[in-house]
């Protein structure tokens, strides 16, 4: 997939205001709109300043825009950063699903499942303020025990020059034990301020776990891999593991191999039920850096005759 650039495709510079950017889509519309023009390229121009202006001409989407874009030039190869969109605090409006099918991929890729979800949370016609939306990204610990963690969120915002700018705000959200990937906590009257006297939206927070080195999360199962030394593997026994919520003592059985997993039935993410923790055994050779340990190693060969690619 390719990088797009909205800007280029409109024609205006990355500091153009709201107004410059609405005055020059109407101005390219005229040229461009299928039923007057007669340029040969005519509908497929008109479909990508569409998509530009979609864009641009929202604080929300070009916010996140330009945080993910400046890094990339039009027509690179793409592919969005995992959740390049957490901390973006998204209101409620946005496309329906038959306006956004009409984009490319790219615009899909990027806003799709984000508008989506905001898009569900209540209109602009009501009196009750519009729900705001954001993704959070929580070490998988506080999914152990909880937590009370203070995460700032940035707000787009449109300053008196029309500009699209940042605004940073604080909050301290109480994460639940047992918090899962996906799971949405709540924060009531978070959201836009309501009309005429209405109450406020609320702030839906979409927990996701940040990247760890140890461990690897699918719904509540949590994944570890257990480094064992040869004799380990070989001999069995017990060995000390460490996991989110503390260190247990773990039975190796006799005769494993790298890839055996060994399943702590209850020691994933905290639920009803809980999840289950995988350890995943991986043989780790010493290294063969000595005399001592060389001579270690030719006698193995000498006295073991083993042969690991017989019969393959």
């Amino acid at each position: 997939m390719e990088f797009k650039d909205y800007y280029q495709t409109l024609g205006v510079d990355k500091d153009a205001t709201a107004d410059d950017i609405k005055k020059t889509f109407r101005r390219l519309a005229r040229k461009y709109h299928p039923d007057v023009s007669k340029e040969p390229d005519a509908e497929a121009r008109m479909k990508e300043l569409n998509e530009a202006f979609a864009v641009l001409s929202d604080p929300e989407k070009r916010a996140a825009y330009d945080q993910l874009g400046h890094r990339y030039q039009a027509g690179q190869d793409f592919h969005p950063p995992p959740d390049w969109d957490a901390g973006f605090e998204f209101s409620g409006r946005g496309f329906s699903g038959t306006e956004s099918a009409d984009f490319s991929d790219f615009f899909s890729e990027l806003f799709g499942a984000r508008m989506g979800r905001a898009h569900a949370g209540g209109g602009h016609f009501h009196a009750r303020g519009e729900d705001h939306h954001a993704k959070i990204m929580l070490d998988l610990e506080d999914a152990y025990a909880g937590a009370v963690r203070t995460l700032t969120l940035r707000v787009p915002r449109v300053d008196a020059q029309g500009r699209t700018v940042l605004a940073e705000h604080a909050l301290e959200v109480r994460i639940p034990k047992g918090v899962r990937e996906g799971q949405l906590i709540r924060l009531s009257g978070q959201g836009s301020a309501g009309l005429g006297g209405g109450p406020p939206g609320d702030l839906y927070l979409e927990v996701h776990f940040k990247p760890h080195a140890r461990y690897r999360v699918e719904g509540r199962d949590v994944y570890a891999t257990l480094p064992v030394a040869p004799w380990e593997a070989a001999l069995g026994g017990g060995v000390k593991a460490s996991l989110p919520d503390g260190a247990v003592e773990v039975c190796i059985p006799a005769g494993s191999q790298s890839g055996r997993k060994l399943r702590l039935k209850g020691r994933g993410i905290p639920g009803t039920p809980p999840g289950d923790l995988y350890l995943v055994t991986e043989v780790v050779l010493p290294p063969a850096d000595s005399p001592k340990a060389r001579a270690l190693y030719e006698q193995m060969a000498r006295e073991l005759a083993f042969d690991p690619r017989q019969g393959g």
